[in-house]
């Protein structure tokens, strides 16, 4: 967050805005607001699959004994089994 305060709330971290607009009601700032635009990007560069149960567990193991994420070795894995099959 920049270094000055939040032209409303006078806040100086995105806690303290959180904080005053949840004591707050914004129609009673209403007049002091102006219109903005911004572009959001909700594209995600995640994809979930469902795992068994039973193999998650075996996968959460075996990730901490090697000391990485259990997504890092899934990861692997997955890149391994494609380089394999020519993908």
């Amino acid at each position: 967050m920049r270094k000055n305060k939040s032209s409303l709330s006078q806040a100086t971290s995105y806690k303290e805005i959180g904080d005053f607009w949840d004591t707050h009601d914004i129609a009673r700032y209403w007049d002091k607001t102006k219109e903005v635009s911004f572009e959001v990007d909700v594209e995600s560069e995640v994809t979930y699959y469902a795992v068994d149960r039973m193999l998650s567990d075996k996968l959460q193991t075996l990730a901490q004994k090697r000391g990485v994420p259990a997504d890092t070795l899934i990861n692997l894995w997955v890149q391994e089994k494609l380089r394999e099959q020519k993908v």
